[in-house]
């Protein structure tokens, strides 16, 4: 009776199908580039993985986007626990584990001890939006299927976008590679805020 009562199930199971889902068409890349390059606010949460020459790190990231400033905050970069920074155009703050609080052009030397290179904040906040910074001259690489970037050359630094991810209608980066002479950041979002 067991085994009749589960063969029936089995049977109207397989007949059920799902019907396919159906994304709407993404926007043109003229359409979505300005959209996302125009976002002032986001949040995400994420891991970052920089190599430069023989050394390199691992850390949590977060970052929190507020219109031209940007707070990140590294935990476990080289091993000094959180390191939090705040930018906004030339100006940068940084906050080390231990309370210091660097600013100015010791700021840009001292993240540049740390990293072991100058990270182009700057531009960094569209890089990973998916878009180049508008200020500059950029090469791009898109996906035409997808009006997306899959590569984007910018200010002597490489980028490939490897994932997307759906965020609140929008397609987002959730892997990239960053690249420059001996340097790469790897960055995965696990989280995303709009």
């Amino acid at each position: 009776m067991l085994r009749v009562g589960a063969a029936a199930v089995l049977c109207a199971l397989g007949g059920c199908r799902s019907a396919p889902v159906s994304f709407p068409a993404p926007a043109p890349w003229e359409v979505r580039r300005p959209q996302l390059q125009a976002r002032e606010h986001f949040d995400l949460s994420g891991r970052v993985a920089v190599a430069t020459g023989h050394e390199g790190f691992n850390a949590n990231l977060h970052w929190e986007q507020q219109g031209t400033r940007s707070q990140l905050m590294l935990e476990g970069p080289l091993g000094t626990g959180a390191v939090q920074i705040s930018a906004s155009g030339n100006d940068l703050d940084i906050v080390t584990a231990r309370g210091e609080h660097v600013d100015s052009a010791a700021a840009h030397a001292d993240l540049a001890t740390r990293l072991g290179f100058d990270p182009p904040l700057r531009s960094l906040r569209y890089w990973i939006l998916g878009v180049p910074d508008p200020a500059q001259p950029a090469t791009e690489e898109l996906d035409e299927r997808q009006q997306r970037l899959q590569g984007l050359t910018q200010a002597g630094w490489h980028i490939d976008y490897s994932l997307y991810v759906a965020v609140g209608g929008e397609s987002l980066p959730a892997r990239l590679t960053l690249r420059r002479d001996a340097v790469r950041v790897r960055l995965l979002v696990d989280d995303w805020q709009l």
